[in-house]
């Protein structure tokens, strides 16, 4: 009997019952029960209690207002991490379909060269499919996944192209802060996936600030520490909605971080403060991605507390 992680149990030959924490193999499960101890156990020791719901690969969300009839949205795949209710130590892989597309999706995660086929399957426009889980606590052997997706739809709109996301996560993917994904009424990590990566080339940067006296754009050195908070940046920041303040924050990010680069900096800090960590959260995504970042850490605790980033650059 194949179980899914999440999947509420009960011992044959005991009286002891939990949830399935962890898939040790083919015939062997970690079972947690209400102590948080973990017990392995053969699949043929336990059954499925009657009368609980599980997690299913197909189950799908839909948002509880749907989109305007009049506007198609052609951006917004995410895919989003939820900790199981019942045990946190258990996330659920859902990929949310934010887009007026219908969405023909795989997914195949890759470990030491052995690849396996988890998902695949059609995702309806503005809702959310569960297509994988694991465990936090393994978070270290954790395959790579590769989602792959087909755009579909019978209106007459313009077709993007098939988009591939590969993706190898690590620790810091999931320090920042949770939010809210209304497809699911769930607070989880998001990721988006129908973007291209940023990418920094410092050699073109460098030609751009070096042309001729006439053309000659120059860019100042900036400082090892950046504050980012909107007040120091804006003076009608009262005035701003988040997404503006958020905007704003992210462009002087960037702009002081591309300088850093070209200017062939050991490293910089950026202060973001603590707050809700949309921002924190922000900034250590880009960073992950940036082929001229060597690592980033919280900076000086003593004197930031959690509300800086170090950047340490190669």
């Amino acid at each position: 009997m194949e179980f899914k992680l999440g999947e509420f149990v009960r011992f044959v030959d005991e009286r002891m019952e939990g949830y399935v924490t962890r898939i040790i193999s083919d015939d062997m499960i970690g079972v947690t029960g209400e102590d948080d101890f973990e017990i392995p156990v053969l699949t043929t020791k336990v059954t499925r209690v009657h009368g609980h719901k599980y997690p299913g690969a197909a189950e799908q969300y839909q948002a509880d207002t749907p989109a305007p009839s009049d506007t198609f949205e052609s951006k917004g795949i995410f895919l989003a991490v939820v900790p199981d209710p019942n045990k946190a130590s258990v996330v659920h892989f859902h990929l949310v379909n934010d887009t007026s597309f219908q969405l023909l999706t795989t997914l195949i995660t890759d470990k030491a060269g052995v690849s396996k086929g988890e998902f695949a399957g059609s995702i309806q426009p503005h809702s959310a499919v569960e297509i994988y889980s694991s465990n936090l606590s393994d978070l270290s052997v954790w395959p790579g996944f590769v989602i792959r997706a087909l755009y579909f739809s019978k209106s007459n709109v313009a077709i993007p192209e098939a988009i591939q996301y590969s993706e190898k996560f690590r620790a810091r993917d999931f320090a920042g802060a949770r939010k809210k994904v209304a497809q699911l009424n769930k607070e989880a990590w998001v990721f988006r996936i129908d973007e291209d990566d940023l990418v920094i080339d410092p050699e073109k940067l460098k030609e751009s600030f070096f042309k001729p006296v006439a053309e000659k754009k120059v860019i100042e050195k900036p400082s090892a520490e950046v504050d980012l908070h909107i007040e120091k940046l804006r003076d009608d920041f009262q005035f701003l909605s988040n997404t503006e303040i958020l905007k704003i924050q992210m462009d002087h990010y960037k702009k002081a971080l591309d300088a850093a680069i070209v200017h062939k900096l050991p490293s910089i800090t950026f202060i973001h403060g603590i707050g809700n960590g949309t921002l924190k959260q922000e900034i250590h995504k880009t960073l992950g991605r940036n082929n001229h970042v060597k690592t980033f850490l919280d900076a000086r605790k003593e004197k930031f507390g959690y509300g800086a980033t170090e950047v340490i650059l190669k």
